[in-house]
């Protein structure tokens, strides 16, 4: 048995194979036999047969006329059950006996003859390569023929019609004489003869489709002129009606693709029939192209118009004029030269509609209207050529292009769009954003596909458009100036927000669970998802890091690129720690950025452009390390330990900026940077054994500072370094006062942190001598706002210096106090006294109110392209001069000289009373005022929550100096309001970070006596003064609202003890904030705060008590309330009534309806708590509160309430536990009835009357305790059916009656009396039908009291017993009513009996 060819064998042994198979002479064992037809042999016998052995496929036996083309019977897979196919049947014949259309068009298929083709062989010559082809002179002098057949089609296609040509019929066109009336193909157009019908005698030339091509030429012409002949006879058989009758039957059934195939197929040959006509006759003169007669395109309604021009058309108007020695410029093509004529006329706008915003190659959004040239290359567009620019579209088309140039310049330009968007140059000249349109739209995925380009230039452009995106030069820029303020290394991260509800739901839960539970589901989602919601993630996502540090490695690209990397990283840095440690712990990152970019040795770079910035180093890189440590205290300890930065900080601070060979700016910029990462590792107690080997240093950086302070003029670089020298001596002395942490047991990971500070106090303790001048000399030039303005933070550095130094210096215990309490006094007497006193600084405090976020919103504008899913500080350029951040702020300078006026005040006491002098400034009371107006909450952006932190530092010192002051000396009673005001004011609107600062508020001035001068000033006397006024009426003094408020200000203390257990703040946020104010370096995590999602506490705080009692009480399983419930209860009704009675404006942000529901929740605690005595008064005082007529209007139940789902849901659980445990209490009937008022939601009185009613038995608060006037609840008319229907039921029940509650039934009667008398035309026939039934039932009441009081019912009346007047007889109009009703009533009766 021969074996079969296995895989690799070639064709050799294939070969082998064969000639052993024919040796063999086996037999094979598949058998090739042609067929005839189908049917087998015997179904061609009768056919003669062929000259040759062609396959014929012969279809006889089938009708001639084609059977109806009607749907095929479905298919099927199988076989039905019941029609099995028989054995015998072959499914072949089963096939074409259901499928006999064929014959339609075939019923005799003959194989093609190819024997009488002729095989053209090329044409022999003398030269290497075939000769270049090149078209006819005749068809030079003739214009283009068709606009959709190209140069190379219409030369092939003269070719084949020249080739078959045969010398005979070349020169003559045989004519066949033409009967009478006959039509002819030159007379008629192909349409009309598509519509000319045969009338008499019918004509025809010859076969048009069948040509009997590839047929023997024998037998080509034969079998054509047959089938022709039988298609004539055919047709003469027919009338014109069925002609024309089964050519629509024909078109009906036929594909219309078909149908064109055979006109074009009859309009082709009847083209080159008139083309050979035409060749008989003398041609036209042919029509030159020249510049003089420019050219325009021919229309191509008619075919015949295609092939030349008529001297009279308009002509194309070209630049130049193609000459015919020209390359392949001899044919002239109309359609290909449309590009080259001058564009239409610019469209001038006449309507309001909007148009496609284009922009120039500089990012510039240009005008709709705006005339350019063509040479500017903003033309190249195919959608409104007229106009110039290029649509977003057309860029991103472009950003996909095969040539790497139009890439990179469509990113490029792309990059400077979003540039000037983020600028605000386009304001509201757009409809919607730029930046919106662009993400939703896939470009930040775009530029991620175009960093893995393998050209260069488009990589360059990639990076380039990246850091337009990311990254806005003015924040990072803002961020570098306030390095130096108070705190102001510390900032928020720019992170979108992720408002989750189980977020809101588990407050409680440490950030790490939460981060550990959220990061699989953030793993899982996918990069488009991500960047959805943060753009950051999603990039990050896309394994971004490891193609940047790629690009730095291996590529080595120019400076700017370089540049914008770093860019690019530090923005990924400053989202998140989780983002820093990404960008830590990429593969070789921070190792190639550190050799290539902070090297230790490098060659001199001169001036001008850099050709390379690898081996040089860059302040740049040294910024992002910054930025990487300011993250956490782990990541700037890895930085110094993995990367060597101890060597590099000394190789870079050891020379002077001008000593390096850098230039002289980037030098700068470069000590800068040193010295500010310095400074970070040094927060966290890191990096301070380089004082000793930097010392001399920076001595004699200290000592050359005052020269540099009285040049003129000042260079911003040179006094963002002093700073930045200030800041690092600032830290290093907080470092020296440290001292090393006792582990503890629930401080583990704090006490592996901690280590002892290797910097000493004797190390640092001459410094001071040196700054102390510096400031003075800063100090000299505050009367010079142009030169104050020019020193930047010096100043405010110095201050923080000496606060710093101060207080490190307390702290020595081995040293002697009365040392630093002599030296403060004298820098009291010598520098800070006459600083007060001077005018100067009075313009400063004057300037807050208008350089304030907080009092002045516009002081800072939002970002025009605000992106949820890209947050930044939203800074277009420079800062006003009047504001927060500006040249001319005053914040910075107080903030920190209120700082050391704090730290010398806690140390001395002996000169608080000097040194809060600076508290009564008329500019700082003014500003206070201005803080406390009734004013909305200021919107939470990214730049607000920066600016109010640092402005709510201000304020904190402030009051901290007046707590300071008013321990020791009285303060007047106006100022002591004032700042009470502002600490509750300051209290509410602190943000996370500030946990420390919310503490001592509670500690120290909220709940401070001497901040309550009402107390001693008359207060209570006045508030029961106020209240017999309102009332009306005494009440018993020791009762009164004075004595509750007197009670108050002695439990003060209780009050704070317990507003600090529940206002607690979370632990560990608290801890890492106390460590950052205090100066505890060794216990600092991280310079980077907590998401600013909201402030620390809720605008309700003073009711948390009451809300913590009530959620407590409802998760307790059995039921017990809490412990010390009762105390709780009271404390924090204390301090409500004292912020109701004296601070009126600390609850402005809480509407009345929500104090209305914290109310009720001491209610709804337990069952026993409201019965106590002073929970009763409490509550009774705060409910009068309520109810004045001042407060009352504002009292919205309607409208959603803060911390509360649902005001109906709430009172209808009041309801049921009044129902349940009240047992009558007047207290408790009061808030049940205060939502029942008429202007309220008819929800609750529903409630009340129709799933409560046995409440209303309880409801017996007299009407002269009402806290409102009934005309509340009687006016206006009640007009909703089903509660009127439900107050008369329970009147005619008895469910409610005047002694049980005497307020609703006065309000039932008057409702219901309303409505039964009520002639309102417009009412509907339900309505009239009910009030009359409703009026009957009155009539015929059995209780003659209550029908006396529905029928005779006149006005309300609260004095009265039964709280309403009656008419001694009813009006007349109502008598008349009322008789036509009785009257039609007993006239039923009589028909009925």
């Amino acid at each position: 048995m021969l074996a079969r060819p296995k895989p690799g064998e070639s064709e050799v042994d294939l070969l082998r194979f064969q000639s052993q198979f024919i040796k063999a002479g086996a037999a094979p064992a598949v058998k090739l036999v042609k067929k005839g037809s189908r049917k087998g042999a015997s179904a061609n016998l009768d056919q003669p047969p062929l000259q040759d052995d062609r396959d014929v496929v012969m279809l006889d036996n089938l009708p001639d006329l084609p059977p109806a083309l009607v749907p095929a019977p479905p298919k099927r897979a199988k076989p039905s059950p019941g029609h099995p196919l028989a054995d015998h049947e072959d499914p072949e014949e089963r096939l074409n006996r259901h499928d006999q259309h064929i014959t339609a068009v075939l019923n005799k298929i003959i194989e093609r003859d190819t024997s009488s083709l002729a095989v053209n062989l090329p044409v022999p010559s003398g030269v290497a390569f075939p000769p270049v082809f090149h078209r006819s002179q005749e068809r030079q002098r003739k214009p283009a023929t068709s606009g959709k057949r190209s140069i190379f089609a219409q030369e092939i296609a003269a070719k084949r019609v020249s080739e078959a040509s045969v010398p005979s019929v070349r020169g003559v066109v045989s004519t066949l004489d033409q009967p009478e009336g006959a039509v002819t193909c030159e007379s008629l157009t192909p349409r009309e003869q598509d519509h000319q019908l045969p009338r008499g005698s019918h004509n025809f030339q010859g076969p048009h489709l069948v040509t009997g091509k590839g047929l023997k030429s024998q037998e080509a012409k034969q079998e054509a002129q047959t089938i022709h002949e039988e298609n004539i006879a055919r047709l003469q058989a027919m009338t014109p009606e069925e002609i024309l009758q089964e050519q629509q039957r024909l078109l009906a059934q036929l594909d219309p693709s078909l149908v064109a195939f055979l006109r074009s197929r009859s309009h082709t040959h009847e083209q080159t029939e008139e083309k050979a006509t035409k060749e008989q006759r003398p041609e036209r003169p042919s029509v030159e192209v020249t510049g003089e007669e420019p050219i325009m395109p021919t229309s191509t309604s008619d075919p015949r118009q295609e092939d030349e021009l008529e001297p009279g058309t308009p002509a194309l108007a070209l630049p130049v004029a193609p000459h015919k020695e020209w390359l392949h410029m001899d044919t002239v093509e109309l359609d290909k030269l449309h590009w080259m004529q001058d564009l239409p006329p610019l469209r001038r706008q006449q309507t309001q509609e909007r148009m496609q915003a284009r922009f120039s190659l500089q990012g510039e959004l240009l005008a709709p209207d705006v005339d350019l040239p063509t040479h500017l290359g903003l033309h190249h567009h195919g959608e409104e050529a007229e106009r110039a620019g290029y649509s977003l579209q057309e860029l991103f088309h472009l950003t996909r292009s095969q040539v790497s140039q139009q890439r990179a310049l469509a990113l490029h330009v792309l990059a400077q769009v979003i540039s000037r968007a983020q600028a605000g140059e386009f304001g509201d000249r757009l409809v919607g954003s730029v930046l919106h349109l662009l993400l939703d739209a896939g470009f930040l995925f775009l530029l991620r596909f175009s960093l893995d380009d393998r050209v260069d230039g488009v990589i360059a452009a990639a990076v380039r458009a990246l850091r337009a995106l990311l990254v806005a030069p003015a924040d990072e820029e803002l961020l570098d100036n306030t390095f130096s303020w108070y705190h102001g290394a510390v900032v928020f991260p720019l992170m979108p927000s992720q408002k989750d509800k189980d977020d809101e739901d588990e407050e409680g839960e440490p950030s790490r669970e939460k981060a550990k539970r959220k990061r699989p589901e953030e793993g899982n989602q996918p990069p488009s998802d991500l960047a959805r919601h943060d753009v950051i993630k999603g990039l990050l996502a896309t394994n971004l890091l490891p193609r940047l540090r790629y690009v730095l490695e291996v590529t080595y690209p120019g400076p700017s690129v370089v540049l914008d990397i770093l860019a690019v990283l530090i923005r990924l840095a400053r989202h998140s720690l989780e983002s820093a440690t990404r960008v830590l712990e990429c593969p070789r990152l921070i190792e190639t950025i550190v050799r290539e970019f902070l090297p230790t040795s490098w060659s001199p770079v001169g001036l001008g452009p850099t050709p390379s910035l690898h081996k040089v180093p860059c302040a740049a890189a040294m910024k992002l390390l910054r930025v990487l440590a300011s993250a956490g205290r782990n990541i700037a300890a890895r930085l110094l330990s993995s990367f060597d930065l101890r060597s590099c900080l000394c190789r870079f601070l050891a020379e002077a900026p001008q000593e390096l060979a850098l230039p002289a700016e980037e030098a700068e910029m470069l000590n800068t940077e040193s010295f500010r990462l310095w400074a970070v590792a040094a927060s966290y107690g890191q990096g301070c054994d380089l004082y000793r080997e930097l010392y001399p240093v920076l001595i004699r950086a200290l000592q050359v500072m005052p020269k540099e302070l009285s040049s003129h003029p000042l260079q911003p670089l040179s006094m963002q370094r002093i700073a930045s020298l200030l800041t690092v001596l600032t830290q290093l002395t907080l470092a020296a006062s440290s001292t090393a942490l006792e582990p503890s047991s629930d401080s583990a990971e704090t006490s592996l942190l901690a280590s002892p500070s290797l910097i000493t106090w004797t190390q640092v303790s001459g410094l001071q001598p040196l700054v102390e001048p510096c400031l003075r000399q800063t100090l000299k030039l505050l009367p010079r706002p142009e030169m104050w303005s020019a020193l930047g933070p010096v100043p405010t550095a110095c201050l923080l210096f000496l606060d710093a130094y101060y207080q490190a210096w307390s702290q020595q215990s081995d040293l002697c106090p009365g040392d630093w309490l002599q030296d403060m006094e004298r820098l009291s007497e010598e520098l800070l006294l006459p600083l007060l006193s001077q005018p100067t600084l009075g313009s400063l405090w004057d300037s807050l109110g208008c350089c304030s976020p907080l009092c002045n919103p516009q002081s800072y504008a939002p970002a025009p392209e605000a992106l949820p899913s890209l947050l930044s500080l939203g800074c277009t350029g420079r800062c006003p001069p009047l504001s927060l951040a500006g040249s001319a702020s005053p914040f910075p300078v107080l903030t920190s000289l209120l700082s050391l006026l704090n730290t010398l005040a806690r140390i001395h006491k002996g000169l608080c009373g000097q040194l809060a002098a600076v508290l009564a400034a008329p500019g700082l009371q003014n500003y206070f005022l201005q803080c406390l107006a009734p004013r909305a909450a200021p919107l939470l952006t990214p730049f607000s929550v920066w600016a109010l932190r640092h402005e709510y530092h201000l304020q904190y010192l402030a009051l901290t100096l007046a707590q300071r002051a008013a321990t020791l000396q009285p303060v007047p009673a106006t100022s002591a309001a004032l700042h009470h005001g502002m600490a509750l004011a300051l209290l509410s609107r602190l943000l996370p970070g500030s946990e420390h600062l919310a503490h001592e508020l509670l500690l120290s001035c909220v709940f401070r006596l001497e901040f309550l001068p009402e107390r001693a000033s008359g207060g209570p006397e006045a508030a029961d003064f106020s209240d017999q006024l309102s009332l009306e009426s005494s009440r018993d003094p020791g009762c009164g609202r004075g004595a509750l408020l007197a009670q108050a200000c002695q439990d003060l203390p209780s009050i704070r003890s317990c507003y600090l257990t529940h206002c607690s703040l979370a632990r560990a946020s608290l801890l890492a904030s106390q460590a950052l104010y205090r100066g505890e370096l060794q216990r600092v995590p991280a310079l980077l705060l907590p998401l600013p999602k909201e402030p620390l506490l809720p605008t309700d705080w003073p009711f948390l008590p009451l809300i913590h009692l009530y959620h407590r009480a409802t998760d307790t399983p059995s039921g017990l309330p809490p412990a010390d419930t009762v105390g709780t209860a009271m404390r924090a009704l204390q301090w409500v009534l004292i912020l109701e009675s004296w601070r009126p404006q600390a609850l402005q942000t809480v509407p009345p309806a929500a104090r209305l529901a914290r109310l009720m929740c001491v209610f709804l605690v337990d069952s026993e708590l409201f019965r106590e005595t002073p929970i009763q008064r409490l509550v009774a005082a705060l409910l009068t509160r309520l109810c004045q007529p001042e407060v009352l209007p504002n009292l919205n139940l309607d409208c959603p309430l803060p911390g509360l789902a649902s005001f109906p849901d709430l009172y209808a659980n009041f309801l049921e536990h009044f129902e349940a445990v009240s047992f009558g209490d007047h207290l408790f009937g009061a808030l049940v009835l205060l939502p029942l008022q008429r202007r309220f939601s008819v929800t609750l009185r529903l409630a009340l009357f129709g799933e409560h009613v046995g409440a209303l038995r309880a409801l017996g608060l007299p009407l002269t305790q009402l806290p409102v006037s009934l005309e509340c609840y009687t006016g206006p008319p009640e007009d909703n059916l089903a509660l009127l229907q439900l107050y008369f039921q329970a009147l005619v029940t008895g469910a409610l009656r005047p002694h049980w509650c005497p307020v609703l039934y006065a309000v039932t009667v008057a409702h219901v009396n309303s409505f039964i008398f009520s002639q309102d035309p417009k009412s509907s026939d339900e309505v009239k039908a009910a009030r009359r039934s409703m009026l009957q039932k009155t009539w015929l009441l059995a209780d003659e009291g209550l029908r006396q009081h529905l029928l005779h019912y006149k006005l309300p009346n609260s004095t009265l017993p039964e709280g309403f007047e009656l008419y001694p007889r009813l009006p007349p109009l109502r008598q008349q009513y009322l008789q036509r009703l009785t009257l039609g009533m007993s006239q039923n009766g009589v028909s009925e009996t």
